[in-house]
């Protein structure tokens, strides 16, 4: 199975979401990284094939997949940024009626929203009402519904958005076991989650694809660009305005900046091991 991207662009009257997207995504997990604004909502409604593109195409082997219909959409999980739910509508009964608009038979929609209520950790909260649900709970929901029938390609938008550490970590799990022959590809702004399941990331900044590769391959790019050094507190704020500072953490009395330089900021600074946060940071240094 292949997903293609072929030269995808949309316009809003002068303004330009996506530009000129070309790539390709096979069986595994994808992470899309970029501020916000980037495009990458407007790349993911493409992809499910409910936003029309100015130009360009999205093929799924080959075939074109607004033409596909509904052929397509039966292969498709999604979650969006903002999923509408009923409030009234218990989790188990929301589960069911999003499987019978996806056209499940009642028995299987039964036997799946049970199987899908467990894996988010919702199976004792299925008879209560979503309305009464924390925002991590509804989240869990949505990624549940997007999975509801086996979906070949799942597309995530900021899955997990109010997530606790924990639902996270049971998250990635679940999303790196699935992913064994299925397409993933999903956004967030915590790189920490696309680090440890991503098998590529993508960057995005102002509608075009900068970069991709594994997490290796892109953190080879920062060698010799990420440095600490420990400085008085009193030049903090110095070393904020004369270079892009990623973090900050007090020790010993010094303020240990993380800074991201092409070149040594300081004989004082020693170079540190890249993360993929640095790297996004460092493609995006002039934003922050």
């Amino acid at each position: 199975m292949e997903l293609s991207v072929d030269r995808l662009t949309k316009h809003y009257g002068r303004k330009i979401a996506v530009d000129c997207v070309s790539t390709v995504f096979k069986p595994g997990v994808y992470g899309l990284l970029g501020a916000n604004g980037a495009g990458k909502t407007t790349l993911m409604r493409m992809l499910c094939a409910i936003l029309e593109s100015t130009s360009g195409e999205v093929l799924l082997d080959g075939r074109e997949v607004v033409s596909m219909g509904a052929d397509y959409r039966d292969l498709l999980g999604y979650l969006p940024q903002d999923f509408g739910y009923y409030p009234n509508y218990t989790a188990k009964e929301f589960l069911l009626y999003i499987a019978a608009l996806k056209g499940i038979p009642r028995g299987e929609a039964r036997k799946r929203t049970k199987e899908l209520l467990e894996a988010v950790g919702l199976d004792e909260a299925a008879s209560r009402k979503v309305k009464t649900f924390s925002g991590g709970m509804k989240q869990r929901v949505g990624i549940a519904q997007a999975l509801l029938n086996h979906p070949k390609i799942l597309i995530l938008d900021e899955p997990t958005a109010g997530l606790d550490p924990r639902e996270r970590v049971r998250f990635r799990n679940m999303i790196s076991d699935y992913a064994k022959d299925r397409i993933v590809i999903l956004s967030t702004h915590i790189v920490s989650d696309i680090e440890a399941i991503a098998d590529e990331v993508l960057l995005m900044r102002k509608g075009k694809l900068i970069s991709s590769g594994t997490v290796s391959e892109l953190t080879k790019r920062a060698e010799g660009k990420v440095w600490e050094l420990a400085v008085d507190p009193s030049e903090v704020k110095h070393w904020q305005k004369k270079a892009a500072v990623a973090n900050l953490r007090h020790e010993g009395g010094k303020a240990v900046l993380r800074i991201l330089s092409d070149s040594r900021p300081s004989d004082e600074a020693v170079p540190c091991e890249a993360k993929l946060e640095d790297i996004y940071l460092y493609d995006f240094k002039e934003e922050f």
